[in-house]
């Protein structure tokens, strides 16, 4: 179809008409305003700026002005004196008809047309035009729009929102209700013309995925069964891929069977929308495959399981399915399909009278490498809206630790939020010299997503992991061999030299009662800064209650519930997991960890899986400790206290259990020096208590001699101190605090004498 050449030749405003299948409604009557104005001007030529005129009296133009940038009225003002100047024919030489195009008008005209070819679009519509106006050089109008609406840069942005009003608007012209879109442009409520979409707003290019576009477009030249379905999880890149075929369309790079072929999306949302009466939208459907069937296009189906999921309504009558299989069996429309594992498995799977008509094509996570493509791709859009820019070991950052700390949702979506967020959280800070996003900020916004402290100072992290065994060493007394094989364990995972697929640890503590079993649990999560999740064991003694962790069955009462271990670990896939006291509980929890500590996973009662491989396991036992003391007795006497309760371990759990533990960590008895060391923590800490009430607490070598004597019994532990200090020291300071001399604050001298007993002077 050839371009209407007005060479000065337009002395009919109707001329442009006799070739209306160029232009749709609307934009005909814009131009046929944009006429009229230059007659009501006596100007002897047709401008861009009548034409902005005419377009500035448009309502959805007018919304889109106001939607962007807070639009007034002064541009409308500012294109009318700009007219006003202009130079006026005689009235004599005013003859009715005769109007011609400036070279600038001409321009537009030519450069809309040369967009709608290049988009296989059948109509030039009002978007294109205002595209091709925007990219005029030195004229008035392009530049007076350009500082509306904020500049070339938010051009995309301006032209989008166009498209919105222009397609949410069916009256803005009286002479509009009988239009049709047989072309899917951007008027059409149900389709999108992906083709134009793109050359009117480009996107950014498709990164790697190439055998899977190679694939897809080797199906859709198939001559029968061409329908792909893309399948993969929500994020992984599946509506990118299909833009990514849009782009090698629209650029002739396909084979001959899809050259100048449109790719248009159907709107489920609008389809659906309104259909309130039975048959309704049944017949949208239907009238929306005529259009495509007609212009022979592609349709693009986002979340196909939504309207093609059942073979039949509920009651019986025909669905979305029937209407589109005749089209599918006579092979006269190709339809590609998107949707997740999960809605295919629910939705999809059984209905296989469709299922024959599409070819599966997997689209799997990115990895890593592909995943720093598609994010530095993507950079420069992110640094231009927040006006900041990211490093290449910030974006190489945020992919590693959102891989690893992120695991509810996949590559590059999660990537992409990160930095995106970095971004919005860099600008909210007031405080930065600098527009650079570094590392460290990546840092911070994950550890407010993930939960993970110790992400926020992750430059001194190596620090942390060195000090890790001196940190828990000054709060953990007399355990040195046990915290060594703890901290070692944890760093060895932290180097990257263990099992990718197994927990960061799991460890058995064996130990008696009251020697820091579940203290080191509790420390080693705050040196980590991570969440520290306990499970008191003796709660699952009964069968039926080891069934909480992963959910109840399906018609048993709690089934909703879900499982109460593997809700935790999804709420804080990075955490410490404290198991106390293990072999209390019933055996069936020990084929649950099985899986836990061999492929870090574990699966609920609804088939959704927690994550474990961020995960600390520790699980506690006294198993073998009765057994302890009889390691020195007798005439070989060779054997120690821990391999006295190794030997007992060995009989209490399963050797498949053991054989996954990445440690047995053997805890000593308490003895006189670590008792010491204990007390003074215990004391410390009633004494941080006095401080805030304003009493500072002195206790002579008499009264901790005899705390220490009370308290000290290898029987029970630590927790016997905590007894002694409760029952002696605690009632005389609440009745000093509460009735006598440390009312108003003061200072409690501690004092032991026999007679007496424990006093305060």
């Amino acid at each position: 179809m050839e371009f209407l050449r007005f060479n000065q030749s337009f002395t009919n405003s109707n001329y442009i008409f006799s070739m209306s299948i160029l232009f749709d409604a609307k934009t005909q009557n814009i131009l046929q305003r944009t006429i009229e104005i230059s007659k009501s001007y006596r100007h002897e030529y047709v401008t861009p700026e009548h034409l902005l005129l005419s377009l500035l009296e448009f309502p959805p133009f007018y919304d889109a002005l106001t939607e962007v940038n807070g639009y007034s009225d002064f541009l409308k003002e500012t294109i009318q004196n700009y007219l006003d100047m202009q130079e006026k024919i005689n009235q004599e030489e005013d003859k009715e008809g005769e109007e011609e195009l400036s070279v600038q008008m001409e321009f537009v005209l030519n450069e809309s047309l040369h967009t709608c070819q290049q988009a296989n679009a059948e109509y030039i519509t009002l978007p294109i035009i205002v595209k091709s106006l925007l990219t005029l050089e030195n004229n008035f109008a392009a530049n007076s729009l350009l500082d509306e609406i904020g500049g070339k840069a938010e051009c995309p942005y301006f032209l989008a929102t166009f498209i919105d009003h222009v397609g949410d608007d069916s009256s803005a012209f009286d002479n509009d209700e009988d239009e049709e879109t047989e072309s899917g442009h951007a008027s059409d409520p149900y389709l999108t013309n992906m083709n134009q979409a793109l050359t009117i707003s480009s996107r950014p290019p498709l990164v790697g995925r190439e055998a899977e576009l190679r694939r897809t477009i080797q199906v859709l030249c198939r001559y029968a069964k061409n329908n792909p379905l893309h399948i993969g999880e929500s994020g992984v890149g599946k509506t990118a891929l299909v833009w990514g075929l849009v782009s090698l369309i629209v650029e002739g790079k396909v084979p001959k069977t899809l050259q100048g072929t449109v790719v248009y999306q159907l709107n489920i949302g609008s389809l659906i929308a309104g259909s309130q009466f039975k048959g309704d939208l049944e017949t949208r459907l239907k009238n929306t495959i005529d259009r495509v069937v007609k212009t022979q296009g592609i349709l693009y189906i986002d979340d196909i399981h939504l309207i093609f999921g059942s073979a039949h309504n509920s009651d019986g009558s025909p669905c979305a399915y029937d209407i589109i299989k005749p089209y599918l069996d006579n092979r006269t429309i190709k339809v590609i399909g998107t949707t997740t594992y999960t809605d295919y498995k629910r939705n999809m799977e059984r209905n296989t009278g469709m299922l024959r008509f599409f070819q599966k094509i997997d689209i799997d996570e990115p990895n890593q490498e592909e995943t720093v493509e598609i994010a530095m791709t993507m950079k420069p859009i992110y640094e231009k809206f927040h006006q900041v820019s990211y490093d290449e070991e910030a974006v190489r950052y945020a992919v590693t630790e959102s891989s690893r700390h992120i695991n509810d949702r996949f590559q590059p979506d999660k990537t992409l939020d990160v930095l995106d967020e970095a971004g919005a959280a860099h600008n909210i800070n007031n405080d930065h010299s600098s527009s650079a996003i570094s590392k460290s900020d990546i840092a911070n916004v994950l550890a407010k997503m993930c939960r993970v402290e110790a992400l926020a100072e992750n430059d001194n992290d190596t620090d942390r992991l060195s000090k890790l065994y001196s940190n828990i060493t000054a709060q953990i007394y007399g355990q040195d061999e046990a915290v060594r094989l703890v901290v070692e364990a944890i760093q060895m995972a932290k180097a990257g030299l263990n099992d990718d697929d197994k927990p960061l640890a799991s460890l058995l503590f064996v130990g008696p009662t009251g020697v820091g079993k579940t203290e080191v649990a509790r420390v080693l999560s705050q040196q980590l800064g991570i969440e520290l999740i306990r499970f008191d064991m003796s709660e699952y003694v009964e069968k039926h209650t080891v069934a909480k962790l992963i959910g109840s069955p399906a018609g048993y009462v709690g089934y909703e519930d879900g499982g109460l271990l593997t809700d935790a670990i999804r709420k804080n896939p990075n955490s410490v997991l404290l198991l106390d006291e293990i072999e209390k509980a019933h055996e069936d929890i020990y084929n649950i960890l099985l899986q836990v500590m061999d492929y870090a996973r574990l699966t609920d009662n609804r088939g959704q899986k927690a994550d474990f491989r961020n995960v600390v396991l520790i699980m506690t036992s006294n198993a073998g400790a009765q057994f302890a003391a009889q390691a020195n007795v007798g005439f070989t006497g060779h054997v120690t206290r821990g391999e006295a309760m190794l030997k007992q371990v060995k009989k209490t759990f399963k050797p498949e259990f053991l054989n996954r533990l990445t440690g047995v960590v053997s805890f000593n008895d308490m003895d006189e020096h670590m008792a010491q060391l204990i007390l003074k923590k215990k004391l410390g800490i009633l004494e941080a208590k006095l401080n805030s009430r304003g009493i500072s607490m002195k206790v002579d070598e008499t009264a901790f001699n005899h705390l220490l004597k009370k308290g000290f019994t290898k029987e029970y532990g630590a927790r016997e101190i905590d007894r002694v200090i409760s029952r002696d020291l605690k009632p005389l300071l609440m009745k000093e605090i509460l009735f006598g001399s440390l009312r108003n604050g003061g200072v409690a001298n501690i004092k032991y004498t026999e007679e007496h007993g424990i006093q305060i002077g």
